[in-house]
């Protein structure tokens, strides 16, 4: 039986980079680091002599939040696709805010890549409240989301 979502694992192409900016920008404290290899890892990502760095982040102690997983795979290629909305694939990850507009600024200030100011949603008549929200990418382009349940 499926249980709560573990964690959300991202592909970046810099470890040091997208920690700093998971951690310093966004605030989520860093939780620790590991190192894959082995035959289980080469079994598990289906590719030969595979080694990867893994690191984990969350911005909340609550053990049902789960943590954002960062993997940089070491000598292996790995390809840049521009991540995209309309694309058929996990389009995005949400994070929860008590101040998006506050939020929304500190990104602007650490130059990051906003694609709209935070909009006003009312979903109130489908059930599920009012909120805002707005669409941003981390340093290799991966589609994040704020949002803040009103």
């Amino acid at each position: 039986m499926i249980g709560r979502i573990y964690h959300v694992g991202l592909t970046v192409s810099d470890m040091d980079r997208s920690i700093a900016f998971y951690r310093d920008v966004l605030g989520l404290e860093f939780q620790g680091e590991i190192f894959m290899s082995g035959e289980e890892t080469d079994r598990m990502f289906e590719k030969k002599n595979c080694r990867a760095r893994v690191a984990y982040l969350n911005g909340s102690q609550n053990v049902e939040t789960p943590p954002v997983e960062l993997i940089q795979f070491v000598e292996n290629e790995t390809h840049h696709a521009q991540p995209d909305l309309f694309a058929t694939s996990i389009s995005e990850v949400c994070f929860y805010t008590d101040d998006i507009d506050a939020v929304y600024e500190n990104l602007l200030a650490h130059q990051v890549v906003c694609l709209s100011e935070p909009q006003y949603f009312d979903f109130t008549a489908q059930g599920f409240g009012k909120s805002k929200a707005f669409y941003f990418r981390d340093p290799d382009g991966i589609i994040l989301e704020m949002m803040q349940p009103l």
